[in-house]
């Protein structure tokens, strides 16, 4: 790559602001927000769960929509033609992705859980690799942003096609380890997908086809893209207003059950990291690469977990309120995984590029 290249490609992250690195503690005041007002407004719960149709909250589609939305604008199809440049770090991606991750997912759900809920929410969680903030770890970490984009927008159109099908398998997989009955409807799912995936996604092309003509791109990807994360942020927060405000009885009265998702959680992302560490050493990869795919390998694309849980078992579930603990654990755990990427790399752990030595 050339410097021209390089350059460019740094920037395609940004820089993480003053206000997203202190996400945590805004999800934690959201959270408290939510079970202050459950227990002032006893029915808040039934007056936000009376606005839907078919099923699926109205409010909280809104929200979910508005999340969705900015994660499709980072498909860029032009940089998927690029796969045969350097496939390598790219397929040991995917196969973290949809294979290591969920198979470690489903793992730790049989060792720690009961519920099938929470069952459910580890599933959803593992299997549903990141498409938007890993652009951000990854220019934090100075790793090769080019091979961020590219397996992004790989990350995108993957989802598409074996998200569901990998629930599936692994909901299945439980029910016949566990003697579990966890129920899953392959048509509210498929409608979720699309409603909640493939129209942010179709009008994210649209969008960004017909802004970037009018408008050009760097007004685009300066001003247009930045205004829409910030609406996207306001809308996880207010997603987690409301579904604290319809779960904080069950707080109140179970307070096991952030911990009793956070332990597999935890762990899994762990054993996760370790596993994409060892395997971009054996793979020989340079630190650039590597650090691209051990961050994309581990995350997790919360949102559209989040979806899933409360297309499945309602707003109020507590499906719902463990995929939000994905989302909770999200910054801190990525932003150890940057800093631990930044001292394995200064003490020399990975291969060293042409870039990194001159």
């Amino acid at each position: 790559m050339s410097e021209g290249q390089n350059s460019e490609s740094k920037d395609v992250g940004g820089k993480i602001s003053f206000f997203d690195k202190l996400l945590p503690i805004w999800i934690i005041m959201c959270m408290a927000l939510g079970i202050f007002l459950s227990i002032v407004i006893p029915g808040i719960s039934e007056s936000i769960n009376s606005w839907q149709v078919g099923g699926i909250s109205i409010p909280i589609g809104i929200c979910l929509f508005f999340m969705m939305y900015p994660a499709m604008l980072n498909l860029q199809a032009a940089e998927i033609k690029k796969l045969g440049k350097n496939p390598k770090p790219i397929i040991l991606t995917l196969v973290s992705n949809w294979i290591i991750a969920p198979i470690i997912g489903i793992t730790m759900a049989i060792l720690f859980l009961e519920d099938e809920q929470l069952i459910f929410a580890i599933i959803l969680l593992s299997s549903s690799p990141c498409t938007a903030m890993v652009l951000v770890w990854g220019w934090m970490a100075k790793g090769n942003q080019e091979q961020n984009v590219i397996t992004t927008s790989v990350n995108t159109v993957t989802i598409i096609l074996l998200y569901i099908p990998v629930i599936m398998l692994l909901v299945f997989i439980a029910n016949i380890t566990l003697e579990k009955n966890i129920p899953l409807d392959p048509v509210l799912l498929l409608i979720s997908l699309f409603i909640f995936i493939g129209a942010p996604l179709l009008l994210g092309i649209i969008s960004k086809k017909l802004l970037t003509k009018t408008k050009g791109e760097e007004w685009f990807d300066n001003k247009y893209r930045p205004a829409i994360s910030k609406i996207a942020i306001g809308a996880l927060l207010m997603t987690l207003i409301v579904l604290f405000s319809l779960n904080g009885q069950i707080l109140i009265q179970r307070p096991d059950l952030l911990l009793l998702i956070t332990i597999p959680l935890l762990i899994g992302f762990a054993i996760v990291v370790t596993i994409n560490i060892i395997i971009t050493k054996f793979a020989k990869l340079s630190y650039r690469e590597a650090i691209i795919t051990i961050i994309i390998g581990s995350s997790s694309h919360f949102e559209i977990a989040i979806v899933v849980a409360i297309a499945m078992y309602g707003v109020g579930s507590i499906a719902a309120l463990g995929t939000t603990m994905g989302l909770f654990w999200e910054v801190p755990v990525m932003l150890s995984l940057v800093y631990l990427g930044l001292f394995l790399n200064k003490k020399g752990f990975w291969e060293q590029s042409d870039a990194e030595t001159t």
